[in-house]
């Protein structure tokens, strides 16, 4: 047993010199496993926009095509909540270290196989079988993820800079993007067409097996948090987290799901069908979206740091809300502004799809925990966030495609401005929590 799950006395001295670890150390190894699971995740979906739709389906049209790959992609987020409940009650019943050494494990091979697995041509029916369950067992993973990363970091963190730590795993979703992005990108830009489709887009895929190396060389080195070691040492933990969370706890978890359905809506919309549809349907040089991208993601990592350490000061509840607002806005201009097809344009456009996304989550990595007693404090954050994936990571691949091709690109900009408003509408009936206790 890990010796920061060892008995001690009760009381202040439970926690005791083991957890004594910098805090800014524990960030930043949040920071490195959360960015490695996070390029695990978003590679599937730069290779669903752009290929996994001619590899895995060929005999189908290409709007179903492309719906297939899309639904592939949305498997992932079916799965989270699933590994938000069996991490989430492992990680309040047996710590946040071990779990997140297991999600990152699940990730990090599950990703690797699907390099190495075989296309519709050689494999039939099986292989878009075999790409689905690969894409659900990557849930599964990421599921357990985010809330234990984010755990780390906040529960090592004094009181008034939460937000400020916290910051560090939540900068793991644009980095992670785009190491995603610019891997994609070089393989693209290295190889001819032919060659891209036939093996380039499985190197970002098959890099995983290295990252899985590092990850775990920084995750093994990190202690346990205080609040959990106390929590064992005081024999408070919950035997039923997910149990308890329910019966105690519904209101602020389904709120808490409400409110993050923006976040994964808008990314959704404006990065991975916004890269499809735009060199699909706009013709734009698939390099020249991958570039875009790259730009975008440094609204979002601007956008997360400024709006997670302001959190700590001006509340986290005001930036979220401020947030929902510019989203619901942003929304109605991010499809008149892609169908321009100036880059400088389309730039601005994903540009500030992200910058409202990272205006949102900077504040998460410590809002969602906040709201939840150490009990169940994993099972609560995590489930939280990847139940807002489902609302808006699985049903917008479905839903998004069919409006564009129904009724025209403006009315997916009105769905996402109506997920932005129900998340609005969420946030607004949460509290503010950066003066709670992690208790």
């Amino acid at each position: 047993m890990d010796d920061t799950l060892s008995p001690t006395p009760t009381g202040p001295a439970a926690a005791g010199p083991q957890t004594r670890e910098s805090p800014l150390r524990v960030a930043v190894a949040s920071f490195i496993g959360n960015t490695i699971e996070l390029y695990d995740f978003f590679i599937y979906g730069m290779a669903a926009a752009l290929v996994l739709d001619d590899v895995f389906f060929p005999n189908l049209s290409p709007l179903n095509a492309t719906l297939a790959s899309f639904s592939t992609y949305a498997v992932a987020f079916l799965a989270r909540p699933i590994g938000s409940i069996v991490f989430g009650h492992f990680g309040d019943r047996v710590g946040r270290k071990s779990v997140l050494v297991a999600s990152l494990l699940l990730m990090g091979l599950s990703t690797a196989l699907v390099g190495l697995l075989p296309g519709y041509a050689t494999l039939g029916s099986w292989a878009p079988v075999l790409l689905v369950l690969l894409r659900f067992l990557q849930g599964i993973g990421i599921g357990g993820e985010w809330g234990g990363a984010v755990l780390l970091a906040v529960e090592h963190a004094p009181r008034g800079r939460r937000g400020l730590y916290a910051a560090f795993p939540q900068l793991g979703p644009p980095v992670g993007f785009s190491a995603a992005t610019g891997v994609f990108w070089l393989m693209s830009a290295s190889l001819d067409e032919a060659a891209f489709a036939s093996w380039g887009w499985r190197v970002p895929f098959l890099l995983s097996f290295l990252l899985v190396a590092v990850g775990l060389v920084v995750r093994l080195k990190i202690s346990e948090t205080p609040v959990f070691a106390r929590s064992v040492a005081e024999r408070t933990a919950s035997r039923a987290p997910l149990a308890e969370l329910v019966r105690r706890h519904p209101r602020e978890l389904l709120l808490g799901a409400g409110a993050m359905a923006i976040v994964y809506t808008l990314f959704y919309a404006s990065m991975t069908y916004g890269l499809s549809y735009t060199t699909a349907s706009l013709g734009v040089p698939r390099n020249t979206m991958l570039a875009l991208s790259l730009v975008a993601c440094l609204f979002l990592a601007t956008a997360i740091w400024l709006s997670a350490t302001r959190s700590d000061t001006d509340g986290r509840r005001k930036l979220v809300l401020t947030g929902c607002g510019l989203a619901a806005v942003w929304a109605l201009l991010l499809f008149p502004l892609l169908d321009t097809g100036r880059p400088v344009v389309m730039a601005v456009a994903m540009g500030g799809a992200l910058f409202c996304v990272g205006v949102i989550s900077g504040p998460m990595g410590a809002y969602l925990p906040e709201l939840f007693p150490a009990r169940v404090r994993y099972s609560g954050a995590s489930l939280a966030y990847n139940l807002g994936g489902v609302l808006g990571g699985a049903v917008s691949p479905l839903v998004v495609p069919r409006l564009q091709s129904g009724f025209g690109s403006a009315s997916v900009g009105w769905y996402v401005c109506t997920m932005a408003v129900v998340s609005l509408l969420c946030v607004r009936a949460l509290p503010e929590t950066k003066e709670r206790e992690l208790v």
